[in-house]
């Protein structure tokens, strides 16, 4: 009998696929787009900033890889509709969609006056977008055969807490669309459900609009919260990732997360990837 082989990944699966990344101006976006053009993807970036996608472009290129962007606003169907055209008309085809973009306004209720706007648009964003991606690369994933969609969720989607209402809203509905499209499109596009932790070291944190809409989400020490709040030093270990307080962690291991989804083979299919730091002190 043929003895199986554990490690299945034999090569590198990201090479040569065309992937198409929303956000990727920034943040969780711009590192994945990297990291998946350095191991050989063909890279469209998309997002709302020009000056900034290009600039990342020009990294990607001036390090040996392959990118282009189209300016897009996810909450715009004819945007998105033209990222998925753009890539078919400069790659030939679409492996593979993150839905990456998002805005994460925690606010109380008591709050509506300052938070209304920006909840508005994190639905927009979040759920619209999300329904628009899939929509624009479907029918080309399903000509080709084959495709992959992932879409970025949250820890926040996990349970109800006060001053996160509305964000819970839009990453719960980030993954009930994952789930309702990986029923329907079993066997023809893979659907995967990314939930990350805080990462309080990308510009996500920027669209809060209340620092103290965190506390009823998280339970530890007053340094951790502390540091949330009014960005206060850690103790070394709470930095340190070969610890197992660690509790600030590096957007680049949910970037890397993203690309170990992207790099299997097209039998095996990743459904949900929950991204934490070990110490960390969310109770969702």
């Amino acid at each position: 009998m043929e003895t199986y082989k554990s490690n299945y990944i034999q090569k590198n699966y990201v090479e040569g696929k065309v992937i198409i990344i929303t956000g990727a101006s920034s943040g969780f976006g711009k590192l994945t787009a990297k990291r998946a053009a350095e191991m050989g993807g063909k890279i469209v970036l998309a997002a709302r900033s020009e000056e900034k996608l290009k600039e990342t472009v020009a990294e990607i290129k001036a390090a040996g890889g392959e990118a282009s962007y189209i300016v897009t606003d996810v909450a715009k169907k004819d945007d998105v509709f033209a990222m998925a055209k753009f890539a078919v008309d400069t790659y030939g085809r679409i492996d593979v969609l993150v839905n990456n973009a998002g805005t994460m306004p925690l606010a109380f209720f008591s709050e509506h006056e300052q938070a209304l706007d920006k909840w508005e648009q994190c639905i927009d964003i979040s759920i619209k977008g999300t329904i628009f991606g899939i929509s624009a690369v479907y029918d080309q994933m399903i000509k080709q055969g084959q495709g992959q969609v992932i879409n970025v969720s949250s820890i926040y989607a996990n349970f109800p807490v006060a001053g996160a209402g509305v964000y819970q809203v839009a990453k719960m509905g980030v993954q009930y669309l994952a789930e309702s499209l990986r029923s329907e499109c079993q066997g023809k596009i893979k659907v995967t459900t990314i939930k990350p932790t805080g990462f309080m070291k990308t510009n996500l944190s920027s669209s809060v609009v209340d620092q103290m809409a965190m506390m009823p989400a998280v339970a530890g020490p007053l340094e951790i919260l502390s540091n949330w709040v009014e960005e206060a030093p850690l103790r070394p270990d709470f930095h340190d990732i070969n610890s197992m307080t660690y509790n600030d962690p590096d957007p680049q291991v949910l970037a890397d997360n993203i690309i170990y989804a992207i790099n299997q083979p097209w039998g095996v299919s990743i459904g949900d990837l929950t991204v934490r730091a070990s110490g960390e002190s969310f109770v969702i």
